[in-house]
């Protein structure tokens, strides 16, 4: 499936009264998701030991972004 196919299954999916930014939002988490993916299969990115580790130091900074 390319870029825009999946897109409009996204979007397809989400009621009809989304606002537009959380549109963008879902938009952005897939597009990082697709990001990851293909890191991984290149052999980048962060060894999930470092991950456990970073995690709840990412959850706390972005819990603390949702507030402003």
């Amino acid at each position: 499936m390319n870029n825009r196919e999946l897109v409009i299954e996204l979007v397809t999916r989400l009621p009809e009264d989304t606002p537009l930014m959380e549109i963008v939002q879902k938009i952005e988490f897939v597009a990082g998701v697709q990001e990851g993916r293909k890191q991984a299969e290149r052999g980048e990115g962060m060894p999930i030991e470092e991950v456990r580790k970073l995690l709840p130091q990412w959850v706390a900074d972005s819990a603390r972004v949702a507030r402003k």
